[in-house]
């Protein structure tokens, strides 16, 4: 399953997604990890959440992203909830082209039973078609 918190710069996507954690956190068995593209807003997660710093591992491409959220599945197999705040500037990819990851990203959390959720920036009747179905 994957959510997408879609909107425009300021519309309060960050602090959406970082409730959404910290809410989740009362009721998740297993474990949740939060990305984000800076470590800014490490300290307003609850402790019991794992933070990455996504600047730190210079991902380059969609791929290179993919197999990035796949390693962390594989370090933690207790991984229930994975967040995403700042996606587009973690993939450094326009929106347009990530179809083919979004269908990946879909398929790897019916197959690990993770459940991600990410932040966009953009308007959302600009949203490409293949997104429409995540925007929560």
């Amino acid at each position: 399953m994957i959510g997408v918190i879609f909107g425009e710069r300021g519309a309060g996507k960050t602090k959406r997604i970082i409730k959404l954690a910290n809410d989740t956190l009362a009721t998740a068995k297993g474990s949740l990890a939060f990305i984000d593209d800076a470590n800014q807003y490490m300290f307003d997660l609850k402790n019991a959440i794992r933070f990455i710093d996504a600047s730190e591992y210079h991902i380059d491409s969609p791929k290179m992203f993919f197999g990035f959220i796949s390693g962390i599945a594989a370090q933690d197999f207790d991984l229930e909830y994975l967040f995403i705040d700042g996606f587009l500037k973690i993939a450094r990819h326009s929106l347009d082209t990530l179809e083919e990851l979004f269908a990946e990203m879909d398929a790897f959390s019916k197959r690990c039973n993770i459940k991600i959720y990410v932040s966009i920036t953009g308007s959302e009747a600009d949203a490409p078609e293949f997104l429409k179905p995540y925007i929560i």
